[in-house]
């Protein structure tokens, strides 16, 4: 039977990528955004193909009646909404948390409300904090360096305390470094993929915070979707209410990344190869390293990512190179 499945930010990157995918596997889906991040050309197309089976409210998690509107007669949540960026949430930490983290309460008493099956929630690797270890494992996490990962972690402990409190069933994704197509590269905060390659396109010189060194665990999108999709379907008791690393496995530097694409884009254009890299200085609240371990989410959710780094930069790549042309 179809599913009645309510996706929270379903116009941005990843949200928009979810409701594409559950509607593809015949899932009823609706969409709540507000559009301060998410962008309607990511969703309109599945407006149009799905009719019926696909519906959008414009709505803010900030404000109670907007949740329960959207949450009301749906079976599973998958709350994808927030303010991102590290940046973002230094320069204006207030509004971060009035999204993040009130936002974030206010879905999860709409759900516990309105009898939701399960809530699957998008969870952050800037979680670990100061933590030094790698890889990075669910149970051993650090103290946060930015006002994001404060209010990321936040809705981990408020997740188990209404699981605990109110029998939901509630699954964290610690989202590592997601990437591919429909991910912006505009504005001040925009992801470093998405912003090199549009730089690069244009034949600017991409800006590294420091010496490149740092590393990142890039994650493909269709990994993540997986991951959703698993968290969403186990019928594991040992998986629900905790969070799982959603990762490839593997780190690369941001030296590697700007290799990586230079060369998958001097494919469609060899001046590419010849662009020079600049070096700036490093970013307040920038983790070092960040590895994930998916042997939690192997285990007990059955997790087997299929794209790492180059393969998921080559999907993506070929996906920019078509929809950023306009924008070069």
């Amino acid at each position: 039977m179809m599913r009645k499945i309510l996706v929270t930010g379903g116009a941005g990157f990843i949200g928009s990528n979810l409701c594409e995918s559950l509607l593809e596997s015949g899932e009823e889906v609706r969409c709540l955004d507000n559009f301060a991040t998410g962008k309607f050309e990511n969703i309109e197309a599945l407006l149009r193909k799905f009719p019926g089976q696909f519906k959008l409210i414009v709505g803010d998690i900030r404000n109670p009646e907007d949740c329960r509107k959207a949450v009301e007669g749906m079976e599973y949540v998958f709350h994808e909404a927030a303010l991102g960026s590290v940046p973002r949430s230094i320069h204006d930490p207030q509004t971060t948390n009035e999204v993040n983290i009130s936002g974030f309460l206010n879905m999860l008493v709409a759900a516990r409300d309105c009898g939701v099956k399960r809530f699957v929630y998008a969870a952050s690797s800037s979680t670990y904090g100061d933590s030094q270890g790698l890889p990075k494992v669910e149970e051993v996490i650090g103290k946060p360096l930015s006002p994001y990962a404060i209010t990321k972690y936040v809705n981990e402990l408020y997740a188990d305390v209404f699981a605990r409190t109110y029998g939901m069933e509630c699954i964290g994704l610690r989202y590592f470094n997601v990437f591919g197509r429909k991910q912006s590269p505009d504005g001040a905060y925009a992801a470093v993929i998405p912003k090199f390659v549009l730089q690069l396109m244009k034949h600017e010189s991409p800006l590294i915070n420091g010496d490149g060194e740092y590393s990142r665990d890039f994650t493909y999108i269709d990994n993540v979707l997986q991951m959703n999709r698993l968290a969403m379907e186990t019928t594991n008791p040992l998986a629900l209410n905790t969070v799982y690393n959603t990762a490839y496995g593997e780190n690369t530097t941001l030296n590697q990344l700007v290799g990586y694409l230079k060369e998958l884009l001097s494919r469609y254009d060899p001046e590419i190869a010849r662009i020079e890299v600049l070096h700036g200085p490093t970013r307040k609240g920038d983790i070092p390293h960040s590895l994930a371990s998916i042997e939690k989410a192997r285990r007990l959710l059955g997790y087997a990512p299929l794209f790492n780094i180059r393969k998921g930069l080559e999907e993506a790549v070929e996906w920019y190179w078509e929809n950023l042309k306009s924008c070069n």
